[in-house]
């Protein structure tokens, strides 16, 4: 668990999240326990619309552009 730390990380915002109404980069403030695979899913071309470690209270998940949840298992 991140007890509330973040790290930022450059991620691409999908269009219908944007303020833009397009995507782009930008630094966002990612739990930093998810940091890593969040920025290597980002790396390897991986959209996402959300992250989040589940804060000690339940597994973490990425939810992917396409739909499909990753759920982190927390132990």
């Amino acid at each position: 668990m991140c007890k509330n730390r973040y790290q930022k990380v450059m991620v691409r915002i999908p269009g219908d999240l944007s303020y833009l109404g397009r995507s782009y980069m930008g630094e966002k403030k990612i739990d930093s326990c998810i940091a890593s695979i969040v920025k290597a899913l980002q790396e390897g071309g991986i959209d996402m619309r959300a992250s989040c470690c589940g804060h000690g209270k339940g597994n973490g998940k990425i939810l992917l552009q396409d739909g499909r949840k990753l759920t982190i298992s927390v132990e």
